[in-house]
């Protein structure tokens, strides 16, 4: 069918060896991929590298990480080929480093590690009640009270630590909200992160999470062979074992009490474990693996998100009054927005979902290939690893014109522009039977906790600090602390102007 490119292609154990050709029957073009300099790239660069090396070589080349090479696709047509050819059961990536201390803990897979038929299985245990509009509009009962915590926290921060006006790492404050929301919707439980003094079991908790994707970028960067001999990996077993032993103890502590409910009248009731645990489908071992997965991919979405939403909402006092305005004329007075309020609130969903074109929290999703696929007019073998370069894309002109600026509407139907938009040119949550899994609830958390802030604060630029750039590690979160002022709407306080 054409050509076979010249570079050698070697692949980690475990993997065959893979390589593009030209589809001489689908395109003229003969030639390899590009191919950059094989040098190591900091992970805290990787978003300014996809820029920088679609600019150089196009929307299709091949690069090197440590033991790993990858076929990077930096257009929206072309990760639409992609993703449309993915098949029954995607493979995102090996994931070598999670899967090994599964085995070696004997520790069932979840949704992020398990493959094939396991994984098909398992997300259709776990869709409903995770993407069912009806299931997870009742998590806003688990939620509001989360987020009223958090107002009160803010405004603790901001008397008590700001001057009366910052809040200072306000990415920091609302990772504390997302943890503390997201285990009241898996465990059914609540954490204390929100608490004057946090519990220090919590603490750690959380530390762990931030210390496990730090050392997952480090260890993919070594071969697999050297893992056991590296401190890195060591100290991401030992970090994973707490991981586990905390989520095992708040399973535990569920089923007692469903046990006391059931022995006292006879009635269960509950939420999302209560519903795996009494479902009858899956081993205690499967639910433990796919609670402790689905908790980690639900803290850093909401958590950066809303920090990088309300960034741009105090540069922008216009979009943000907008905003306020909708808020306040769908809920008036006192009335707390519920998950059925946000539903009539298109700008807020605009400006969070403009939010995740410029920060995607995933800045580079991947795919391997199940079997031979067509991609920009070349042939790839079955096996070969995609880095779909969503963070390129995100700020590709040609699919969002201005795409270095912040345009809620253009993602409003009466903006005409989203009508026009690549359906591909930003998928912050994924495609297919692989999207995320904890979409719906990422996304009421952030509804719920954004429209009730802009309600009650206007939110200022801290005059001391200044621009905050994104930086990777493993997902993508602010390179600088993000200090706001938050002014209570109450005091009839005016926004001073510009020179002040």
């Amino acid at each position: 069918r054409g050509t076979t490119c010249s570079a050698n292609i070697s692949w980690p154990a475990g993997r065959s060896g893979a390589c593009c050709r030209s589809d001489s029957s689908r395109s003229e073009r003969t030639s390899p991929l590009a191919e950059p300099p094989s040098k190591p790239t900091a992970v805290s660069l990787i978003v300014l590298w996809q820029i920088e090396h679609s600019r150089i070589y196009g929307p299709l080349w091949k690069s090197k990480f440590g033991p790993l090479v990858v076929v990077n696709v930096a257009s929206a047509q072309l990760i639409e080929q992609v993703l449309r050819q993915e098949g029954r059961h995607p493979v995102r990536t090996d994931m070598p480093h999670w899967r090994d201390y599964r085995e070696l803990r004997s520790q069932a897979h979840g949704p992020l590690t398990e493959m094939g038929e396991k994984w098909a299985r398992i997300r259709n245990i776990l869709n409903p009640r995770m993407l069912m509009p009806r299931h997870v509009s009742a998590y806003g009962d688990s939620i509001n009270p989360v987020v009223d915590d958090f107002l009160c926290r803010l405004a603790w921060l901001r008397d008590t630590r700001g001057r009366g006006l910052v809040v200072h790492d306000l990415t920091g404050e609302l990772y504390k909200f997302a943890f503390e929301g997201i285990c009241s919707v898996l465990f059914e439980t609540r954490m204390g992160s929100l608490d004057e003094a946090m519990p220090e079991e919590t603490q750690r908790f959380i530390s762990s999470v931030g210390e496990m994707f730090h050392l997952s970028a480090v260890l993919v960067l070594f071969p697999r062979w050297a893992w056991p001999y590296l401190p890195s990996w060591r100290r991401f077993v030992a970090v994973w074992d707490h991981l586990f032993r905390v989520a095992e103890d708040l399973v535990r502590k569920k089923m007692e009490e469903l046990q006391r409910m059931a022995q006292q009248d006879g009635g269960v009731e509950g939420a999302y474990l209560t519903h795996l645990l009494l479902g009858g489908h899956m081993t205690l071992t499967e639910i433990l693996g796919s609670i402790t997965e689905l908790l980690l991919a639900g803290v850093d979405t909401t958590s950066n998100t809303i920090s990088w939403c309300l960034y741009q909402l105090a540069r922008e006092p216009q979009i943000q009054d907008q905003l306020y305005r909708e808020v306040l004329a769908v809920c008036p007075g006192d009335q707390v927005p519920d998950s059925d309020a946000v539903s009539q609130m298109p700008l807020l969903k605009a400006v969070v979902r403009e939010t995740l074109r410029l920060y995607p929290v995933v800045p580079g999703n991947a795919r391997v290939s199940v079997e031979e696929m067509v991609v920009g007019g070349h042939l790839f073998r079955k096996d070969t690893l995609f880095h779909l370069c969503h963070y390129a894309v995100s700020y590709d002109q040609s699919v969002f014109p201005d795409a270095h600026a912040f345009l809620p509407r253009r993602w409003l139907r009466d903006g005409g522009e989203k009508l026009r938009q690549h359906p591909f040119g930003s998928v912050p949550f994924g495609f297919g039977v692989r999207g995320c899994l904890g979409r719906r609830v990422a996304e009421l958390e952030m509804y719920l906790l954004l429209s009730r802030l802009i309600k009650q604060f206007e939110v200022r630029p801290d005059p001391a600090g200044g621009a905050v750039t994104p930086i990777t590690r493993t997902l993508l979160c602010p390179s600088t602390l993000i200090n706001l002022q938050f002014v209570d709407r109450a005091s009839g306080g005016r926004r001073p102007p510009a020179s002040s």
